[in-house]
């Protein structure tokens, strides 16, 4: 199982961050907000920005930096920049996420604007979701706790893909 970065890695991160949002400030000759940054992110996601009202936060993965530490420190870092950047400057839902003005500042930082990579994430603690049994009239199925609570609450209705019957509670 591989070990998430040490605190001597999580500042090269910080420092990194740092750097992207310093860059931003000058091509666009305005400031941004310094944001909280969290290395608390877990499954198969390198890294995320994400805005909540005005709450902002950029979220790492150790655990992937770890395993592919130039490839996060060089792409996912200023990825997530760039997203936060982007809100900033054009609000929430005015752009696509991985749209042109994304584009034109990850150039601008000299980064690859690749949306996802492919590596190997075995080693890589995963974040499971629970599956409850449900039924059709053919087989039998395992649903996420997500669509779980939608059918429990009369908001989703699901249908098995072979006999397109709707899926029952086997629980």
């Amino acid at each position: 199982m591989i070990e998430p970065i040490d605190q001597s890695r999580r500042e090269q991160v910080l420092e990194r961050t740092e750097h992207f949002i310093i860059e931003a400030e000058a091509a666009l000759e305005r400031p941004f907000d310094r944001i909280p940054v969290r290395f608390d992110l877990r499954g198969t996601t390198a890294g995320m920005f994400r805005a909540d009202g005005r709450q902002r936060e950029i979220r790492y993965n150790p655990w992937i930096f770890a395993k592919y530490w130039d490839v996060n420190l060089h792409g996912t870092v200023p990825h997530e920049v760039a997203h936060y950047i982007v809100h900033e400057v054009y609000g929430p839902r005015r752009v696509k996420p991985h749209g042109q003005e994304w584009q034109a500042l990850m150039h601008y930082f000299g980064a690859d604007p690749e949306v996802t990579f492919k590596l190997d994430l075995e080693d890589i603690p995963q974040r499971r979701q629970r599956t409850h049994p449900y039924r059709c009239d053919c087989r039998d199925h395992q649903i996420s706790t997500t669509r779980h609570n939608r059918m429990l609450k009369g908001a989703g209705q699901y249908l098995c893909r072979y006999c397109n019957g709707p899926l029952r509670y086997a629980g």
